[in-house]
């Protein structure tokens, strides 16, 4: 009986120590699988500039920055939207198309810097609002932008607080508009005191019209007069001016204004302010009429001056601190564009995914209206960001990586989700356990953790972390080992990422990649391959844009009526860019000239022959419009943008509706008549016009009379032509 106590105190012993090994265990798991949740560095116009304080530190010390932004839309037309068929250069004006269109409401910016100790990198996701306000009170119409209604929908969706964007974002001015402000506020500046000088000049001759205006303007020298005797006598040591009455101490207050002393002039009407000017003017010649501002108000100010040397001088500095107080204004006004100043003077390895239309964004915003042409939006770029990667590239360029994302979408939350599990599931024990990770710690202000969750999705500096991530993933399976990585070495110039860098997809459709350091277009290794088998090789010298068609026509008709006309192969391609406009691509590129001139021939003629002919299926109604590639590329460059592109072509002011080329046959063609000109012939039949007229149609002719069309159809386009020759023969002779 002797051992129960003991037992029972042993059992009491066993099960305090399983409870607190169980307690232990529990709090063990729940550190080790508890994701911390605390926001991204959100920033408003309201925590700016602290925030940019901060930045700038974290910037100084980073290996790369990576960014995100998120827009009010993409495509300010369906016809805009990015096609196989776009070449290089038409892909480059839509994408300048939607940067000027559209607003930037939220820009992501993450540093990433090398934790040697910890052996990580430790992340700084900032969320910029941004909005486009205007803070200066200049002249011109305020900013406009498109809003696409699937990017707004998109933005909601994640909880877009758009209150924050338009009440709180942050302001900016481009490069460009910061000079413009300088020089227009520093002309007001002049202007004003050119104002101000004439003003006192008029005054001199103003009549006093009424009983009321002469009384006021003798209470107001008697005012002064007192006021300035009493400056006189504290000068030989008298006593001090004081104002008397208690209209005084409201209209009058005495102040030093540019150390000299002087009155503030307040609640009096603009005529009662132009009075008191032609009292200075008229008795006072130590006294000047003075409007300075300050704290964003104006003031009115009477000044006592010892002499025309000192007025000078006043003068002198007055304008001198409108003009500072003016680039103050200017410099707050920036705004936003300090952070992209940041990113630029300080040269860091900028990191984006898919990322051509967030850098011209970047340029258009910030810099200054876009280049005309790719080649010189590729060279201005390069000047301020030297050292860009666009993940997307990497991902689809380099065999390992591709492997890992097992050839399938590269986009930035599957490349996340393939590439970091642990970052992206915030567990350590996601994935395969040989994986070598990259470890990320994130912090934001006094908070960090190695397993953060940020709570919000698809915001620009979430986006942006996870953009930082995937390429720091990336960099470790290219083979770079961060553990021997110095943290004043420039990551940029790493010999694995070397082929890499610089390099941005302009058409991701089509797989044209630009090289920003020289300028040249790269042959993608990978490109949509499901696009290469769905069409052959595009070749735009081949290409004809047919738009203004009857709208029941498919692309199986349209290519009918074509191959009955110039053979079964003559076409290789169809391609919509919406019902109202096609891409025709030809088997050959003398085809296309062959096209047009018959087009315009059957549109000439209009006879009840031509109504048969197989093109007239196409050119039914009278509408339908053809030409070259180029002339795609020239409605594109408009900043016009129409729902349907028969419409753009109008509103661009086509009036045509065949735009001829010229062929090798004509261009030689144009050689013999320079040299008949130069050896005097006069003959009718050398006029450069006939002759050219004659060749149009004697090709069509002889294109047409080939084996690629069937007899009948040769006989009605023989006709077609023949008479289009016969009517021309006729008003020549005529």
């Amino acid at each position: 009986m002797k051992q129960w106590p003991l037992l029972r105190s042993l059992s009491e012993s066993l099960t305090r120590t399983l409870a607190a090994h169980s307690a232990y265990t529990l709090r063990f798991l729940s550190s080790a699988t508890a994701s911390p949740t605390f926001a991204l560095k959100n920033v408003t116009k309201s925590n700016f500039e602290s925030s940019l304080a901060d930045l700038r530190r974290h910037v100084r010390d980073a290996d790369f920055v990576a960014i995100d932004l998120e827009m009010t839309g993409v495509t300010s037309a369906p016809w805009r939207e990015s096609f196989e068929f776009d070449r290089f250069d038409v892909q480059y004006l839509k994408v300048k198309d939607s940067a000027e269109k559209f607003a930037v409401v939220q820009f992501g910016v993450c540093p990433f810097r090398w934790d040697s100790s910890r052996h990580c990198f430790v992340a700084h996701p900032h969320n910029f609002y941004v909005f486009p306000r205007q803070e200066l009170p200049v002249d011109g119409p305020s900013y406009e932008f498109l809003c696409q209604t699937t990017s707004i929908d998109f933005l909601a969706k994640y909880q877009f607080d758009f209150n924050a964007c338009i009440y709180e974002g942050i302001s900016y001015l481009s490069r460009e508009q910061e000079n413009e402000m300088l020089r227009c506020l520093n002309s007001e500046c002049d202007d004003e005191m050119s104002l101000l000088w004439r003003n006192m000049k008029e005054v001199r001759d103003t009549p006093l019209v009424s009983v009321a205006d002469v009384l006021f303007s003798e209470r107001m020298k008697n005012r002064f007069n007192e006021w300035r005797k009493e400056l006189l006598q504290d000068r030989k040591g008298g006593s001090q001016f004081l104002e008397t009455s208690n209209d005084m101490k409201q209209q009058f207050q005495t102040i030093f204004f540019k150390m000299r002393p002087a009155l503030i002039l307040n609640g009096f009407t603009a005529h009662q302010l132009r009075l008191i000017q032609l009292v200075i003017k008229k008795h006072f010649k130590d006294l000047v009429y003075i409007r300075s501002s300050g704290d964003g108000s104006y003031s009115e100010l009477i000044v006592y001056i010892d002499s025309d040397n000192d007025k000078n001088l006043l003068m002198k500095e007055v304008k001198d601190g409108l003009r500072r107080e003016a680039e103050m204004k200017i410099k707050t006004a920036v705004g936003f564009r300090h952070v992209i100043d940041l990113l630029s003077s300080e040269q860091k390895l900028i990191v984006g995914h898919n990322c051509l239309l967030d850098i011209a964004h970047i340029y258009n915003k910030f810099f200054g209206p876009l280049p005309l042409t790719a080649e010189d939006f590729v060279s201005s770029i390069h000047k301020y960001f030297p050292y860009m990667i666009d993940t997307k590239i990497l991902l689809n360029t380099n065999n390992v990586l591709k492997h890992l994302m097992k050839n399938g979408s590269t986009s930035l939350s599957k490349a996340f989700a393939s590439l970091c599990p642990q970052i992206a599931s915030s567990s350590k024990n996601s994935g395969l356990a040989f994986q070598p990770w990259v470890e990320v710690e994130v912090q934001v202000d006094d908070m960090r953790s190695s397993n953060w969750n940020s709570g919000a999705k698809h915001e620009a500096g979430y986006d942006a972390f996870m953009t930082g991530c995937v390429f720091a993933q990336a960099c470790s399976n290219l083979g770079i080992d961060f553990k021997k990585h110095s943290s004043s070495a420039n990551l940029a110039h790493n010999k694995n990422l070397q082929k890499h860098v610089n390099h941005l997809y302009f058409s991701w459709v089509n797989g044209d990649i630009i090289d920003l350091g020289t300028g040249n277009r790269i042959a993608a290794t990978t490109v949509c391959y499901n696009l290469k088998r769905r069409y052959p090789k595009i070749l735009f010298s081949n290409i004809v844009i047919v738009w203004g068609f009857p709208s029941q026509l498919s692309s199986k008709k349209i290519r009918e009526c074509i191959s009955k006309a110039f053979g079964p192969i003559s076409v290789t391609t169809i391609y919509h860019l919406d019902e109202t406009a096609v891409f025709v691509q030809f088997s050959k590129p003398e085809l296309v000239a062959d096209f047009l001139v018959l087009k315009e021939t059957l549109e000439t003629i209009q006879d009840p022959i031509s109504v048969l002919h197989p093109l007239s299926v196409l050119l039914e109604g009278g509408n339908t419009c053809a030409a070259s590639y180029e002339t795609y590329k020239e409605i594109c460059s408009s900043p016009i943008s129409k729902v349907m592109f028969a419409d753009q072509a109008k509103a661009v002011g086509i009036k045509w509706k065949t735009k001829l080329i010229e062929s090798k046959e004509k261009v030689k063609t144009q050689e013999d008549e320079s040299f008949s000109k130069e050896n005097g012939a006069t003959d009718a039949a050398s006029d450069p016009a006939d002759k050219s007229k004659t060749r149009k149609i004697e090709d069509v002719i002889d294109n047409l009379s080939d084996d690629r069309i069937s007899g009948s159809e040769i006989i009605d386009s023989l006709y077609a032509a023949q008479t289009k020759l016969s009517k021309h023969i006729r008003t020549t002779n005529l």
